[in-house]
């Protein structure tokens, strides 16, 4: 299901777990990841890492986080692809209205 998933299901997809702090405040479990969204890596060769959310594949299931890069072997300096569902969101982007009000904050 996950791998043909249609379009319009894709955003349900990439909800990621919220820390505790963000639970207790904001009363739900999970939100939708954005750019600009903190996360911290919880599992994974980066685990424990935290760091802005540059870019999101829905497609694909990934988020590319800042700090997360690997050197190839001629050099080049690449990102790092995440499973969203490796990821915990800590800190929120609230630059969008809709999303502020969706949450409660507007």
């Amino acid at each position: 299901m996950l791998y043909n998933a249609p379009k319009h299901v894709l955003p349900k997809l990439m909800h990621v777990h919220l820390s505790p702090e963000l639970r207790s405040k904001h009363g739900r479990r999970s939100i939708s990841l954005r750019v600009g969204d903190t996360v911290k890596v919880m599992r994974g060769e980066f685990k424990g890492v935290q760091g802005k959310v540059k870019s999101v594949n829905s497609s694909k299931r990934v988020a590319f986080v800042e700090g997360l890069t690997r050197k190839r072997a001629d050099g080049r300096v690449v990102d790092i692809p995440v499973n969203v569902s490796n990821l915990m969101v800590v800190a929120l982007n609230l630059d969008d209205k809709y999303r502020k009000e969706k949450l409660g904050e507007g």
